[in-house]
């Protein structure tokens, strides 16, 4: 029973994209206890199966929104959302209806995540479409209300993010908008934030600098952001603050970033971080040098960005390889930038992500205008045309 129960503290509290910390000052408030009598530590001990919750299981079940019975059961693999073929978001009403909710956000984004990033825009469009309607009309059981809020935010956030990566920008800022009224609707700060940084990285791509660095600096404004929360949003104002020109305060926002992942402890951060790594703010940092023609310095911190890593890897990781083509073209490094333009070859069939196949073409575009550069040069990024224009249907 100890390890079911432990099993379902964790799958539940990772469903709602919550740290372990926060479930601990959620079961305080539920047992309507002030201060911290339990910790982070605690609940990890129950998760573990090294303790087991006692009298303190009713508050823990009433924080993650079932009853106590439901912690004890043991869940079939059958009847897990992640084991279903597809996720069904037409027949529950209740408990079940926030578990699919999330398992179909979940879902999505290990697809995302796949080859390059699949492309899930209109599942996740059409998705959160469904959930959006149930919620307006009050079809699921009134006092899991604000669980499905936040389910609905969390997919909606998902929504905005894959609108992006297919340079649907307008769209995009809709479902974010969406994601943050959802998220502070129903109390989730975790999904608040993660859909303000994506807020935050779509000005930024539309060149709408100052209001990147404004949502940025709001967010730092406030106190209580873990590391790996905060190093995401000062990469965010190094963006921000680079702008057309990139300056010191931004090199040390960078700086700041990369130091305070070094205080990170995974088990107190929210789910949906485990993205902002040391290579996540190489990409970031790359992108702004590169922009702002810093093309030598841009090399090294993007050639960083694509060393592979332990874990899983992001599906939009290519663009850190397309900038950084573009930046070798630009120092006219021809030998290494045949090397990256041969390397973007192959992934280019693979390659859904619309913003970075737009980047790509631009790049290959303007670089077989160069006519200093080699022949094996021209023809590689000649070829990088081809593949761009290619049938994605034909094998």
């Amino acid at each position: 029973m100890t390890s079911a129960i432990g099993a379902n503290i964790r799958r539940l509290r990772e469903e709602r994209g919550w740290s372990q910390a926060r479930l601990a000052r959620e079961t305080c408030r539920a047992a309507g206890i002030k201060g911290d009598p339990i910790g982070r530590q605690e609940v990890s001990r129950y998760e573990t199966g090294k303790r087991t919750p006692r009298e303190w299981l009713p508050f823990v079940a009433r924080a993650l929104g079932v009853t106590a019975a439901a912690l004890k059961e043991h869940q079939k693999p059958s009847d897990s959302p992640e084991h279903r073929s597809m996720p069904v978001l037409n027949g529950e009403r209740g408990e079940d209806f926030v578990r699919t909710v999330r398992a179909m956000s979940g879902r999505l984004v290990a697809l995302d995540n796949e080859m390059h990033g699949f492309p899930i825009a209109e599942v996740a469009a059409r998705s959160f479409k469904a959930v959006h309607r149930r919620l307006g009309s009050g079809d699921y059981v009134p006092r899991y209300e604000r669980d499905i809020q936040a389910a609905a935010a969390e997919l909606a956030e998902v929504a905005g993010w894959a609108l992006f990566n297919e340079g649907k920008f307008g769209a995009s800022r809709r479902f974010s908008q969406e994601a943050l009224f959802l998220a502070k609707l129903s109390g989730d700060r975790s999904t608040e934030l993660v859909t303000l940084q994506n807020m935050g990285m779509l000005a930024g791509w539309v060149g709408r600098s100052r209001e990147e660095l404004a949502i940025a600096r709001s967010v730092l404004d406030q106190r209580r952001l873990t590391p790996r929360v905060e190093a995401m949003f000062r990469a965010r104002e190094g963006q921000g603050l680079a702008g057309a020109v990139y300056s010191a305060e931004a090199e040390r926002c960078f700086s700041c970033a990369r130091s305070l992942l070094q205080d990170s402890v995974p088990n107190d951060e929210p789910s949906w971080s485990w993205w902002v790594t040391e290579r996540e703010i190489d990409r970031q940092q790359g992108r702004v040098l590169h922009e702002t023609g810093q093309w030598r310095a841009a090399i090294p911190i993007l050639e960083r960005a694509m060393e592979r890593q332990n874990g899983a890897e992001v599906g939009y990781r290519n663009v850190a390889a397309v900038r950084l083509l573009d930046s070798l073209l630009q120092v006219k490094a021809w030998r290494e930038a045949e090397a990256e333009a041969e390397k973007l070859i192959p992934a280019v069939g693979e390659m859904s992500s619309v913003v970075t196949l737009n980047l790509l073409e631009g790049v290959a575009t303007q670089g077989q205008r160069l006519d200093t550069a080699p022949s094996n040069l021209q023809e590689a990024l000649h070829h990088l045309g081809r593949e761009i224009g290619e049938d994605p249907y034909d094998i």
